[in-house]
Parts: C-alpha cells; structure tokens; sequence
C-alpha cells in the first residue's frame, strides 16, 4: 500500500539533502503528514506533486544546500540596494523568505511545495511573488524542473533561478571514528578540518578525503538556469523548459561556459525585482543588475563544501564510553 510506503519512508534516516519520490494519492499524502504534525517531526518536509501524483520526502539541507540558496538571495537583494538609480523607498519593499509552503490547485487535484527561498516585494496592498530560488544537491533534473516550475506557472513569479549541484560517487564512505575523550574528538575534528581546508586550495571541487575515507566526493558539475513564463495562460501544472543555462563543467578549474557572467544571470533585470507600476516613470526597468561575481561565487562554493563535509565528520565522530 503506498501509505504503507510513504510511512515508511519518513520514518527512515536520511541523510542532509536526501529526495525520495514515492507514488501516492492526495488523501494518503494529508495521512502521513498529519501524522508528521503530531510527532512535531523537524527535519525533514513532505511536499505533493498532484499533477504527477507523488508525494515528495525532503530531508534537512546540508550547509551546501541552504548556504547557496541564502547566498543567491542576498547577493541579488543587496545589488538592488547599492544600485542608486533606484529610491531608498523602493528598494525597502524587496523582502525575503525561506522554505514558505504553498498549495495551489493544479490538475485535478492540488499540488503542496516548499519554496527553498524567493524574494517578494511588499506593499500596503500586498506581496508580489518576483524571484523564485531552487538548488539541488545530486537532485534530479526532472524532479528540480518541477519544483522551479511550480513557482513560476502555479505562483506566479516573475523568474525562477534554479541551482543544480552534482557530487561524484564518495566511492569509500567513512566509518564512525571512536575517541577516549571529548577533548581529543575535538582535537581530532580541527586536524581533519585543517586537511580538507588545505585540500580546498588545490582541488576547489573536491574530492575531499582522508586516507581512503571520502568526507566529500569530487564535485562533477554545476549547472544554473533561468525559467520564465512566456505564455501567461500557461496552466499551474506546466513544466517549463529552461530560459537559458550556465555550466560550470571543468572540475579542475572553474569554467565558466559563456565568459565571467553567465549571459542568462546578466539578463536579470530590476524589473525582475520589483513591479512595473512601482517603476513607472523611473525608465529603468531593462537596467541589468549584476548580481554574479566570479570570486563571491567561488568563495562561497567552497566555503559551503567544506562546512558540508564537516557535518559529516562530527556525525561520524563519537566518544567512545567504557
């Protein structure tokens, strides 16, 4: 029975950034998450998909993950703010949230998503939905369309920007390390993150290893892209094909396919970020804001990779009690 499954499912341990797809009605996907609600269950989320008739388990983000999507989400509000063609009064009303849920009807049944982050410019008469923000760690491509396209066609944003990371199989998965005392688990914790930081500075995409141990496999490839609503009668349930796509594909140096700034990201415009009736009369609409910067992206990358594999060394790392 796919309740049965379902269940199951969430009541397994999962790992940071782990994404199950289990086949499953509208009713038994209201079942199990009530059944979530009474238990208080924090790490991890169930979305629906109702148009493919899924139900979507999420386990909770690893630094990768939720570091890209806050990084994505600040780095495009505060270009806004330095931008001085723009009124201080205006840009006050870019707003931004993280991990909301939403439901709107599509098909013949209703679809249930948490947003990983969005930007949304606030009024007296409401919020309007501008920028929708999606990343996947070895996600689906199928399952990372759905999700970006859900924002854009059933939410109604103005652009989706969706984030694809792939980690390379960690071939060796490190065992649990035993210490006499807390104190030398914490010695032990700094030496191995003193490696993998020295590591990082010849290999920015990893892998990252200890002896055989892998903490974190090679990064094989980064892909962003841009979804847009280009027919407005479009149903909710439409699976946009992307606007245009950005690679990072060499994982022995960066790569950027395209020049410095992706031509898609270049193309996001202030209009994006907040609405025609709020600019009308300012002519700047079309102004580009160049958010991406080689460096902040690398910095951040790397930075977010290495506090990820750190999660998985203090998970492994343990006291051992006599």
């Amino acid at each position: 029975m796919a309740h049965s499954e379902l269940l199951a499912t969430v009541r397994r341990p999962l790992f940071p950034d782990t994404h199950i797809e289990v086949p499953a009605t509208r009713s038994e996907y209201e079942r199990v998450q009530e059944i979530l609600d009474e238990e208080y269950a924090k790490f991890l989320t169930l979305q629906y998909d109702g148009f493919r008739k899924v139900a979507i388990v999420e386990a909770a983000p690893s630094p990768l993950h939720g570091d890209m999507v806050g990084q994505l989400l600040w780095r495009i509000s505060r270009s806004v703010d330095r931008m001085p063609e723009i009124d201080q009064n205006i840009k006050d009303g870019i707003s931004i949230s993280n991990d909301r849920r939403n439901t709107r009807d599509t098909g013949d049944t209703s679809t249930t998503r948490n947003w990983d982050g969005a930007l949304t410019y606030l009024t007296r008469d409401g919020g309007t939905l501008m920028v929708a923000v999606e990343v996947g760690l070895s996600q689906t491509y199928d399952s990372l369309r759905a999700a970006i396209s859900f924002s854009v066609c059933a939410l109604g944003c103005r652009v989706g920007i969706a984030m694809s990371i792939n980690e390379g199989d960690r071939n060796i998965a490190p065992t649990i390390r035993y210490y006499d005392t807390r104190e030398e688990k914490l010695a032990g914790i700094r030496e191995i993150e003193h490696n993998l930081d020295s590591q990082l500075q010849t290999n920015p995409f990893g892998p990252l290893r200890i002896g055989e141990e892998t903490w974190f496999g090679k990064i094989t490839k980064v892909v962003l892209k841009t979804y847009r609503l280009e027919d407005e009668s479009s149903p909710p349930e439409t699976l946009l094909d992307p606007k245009q796509s950005f690679f990072i594909d060499d994982c022995r140096k960066w790569l950027f396919v395209g020049g410095e700034v992706p031509t898609n990201l270049a193309d996001i415009t202030i209009g994006d970020f907040i609405p025609t009736q709020i600019l009308t009369g300012n002519n700047i609409e079309a102004t580009s804001v160049n958010f991406f910067q080689q460096d902040w992206f690398e910095n951040t990358f790397r930075f977010a990779l290495l506090a990820t594999a750190m999660e998985r060394v203090r998970d492994k790392s343990k006291v051992q009690h006599v």
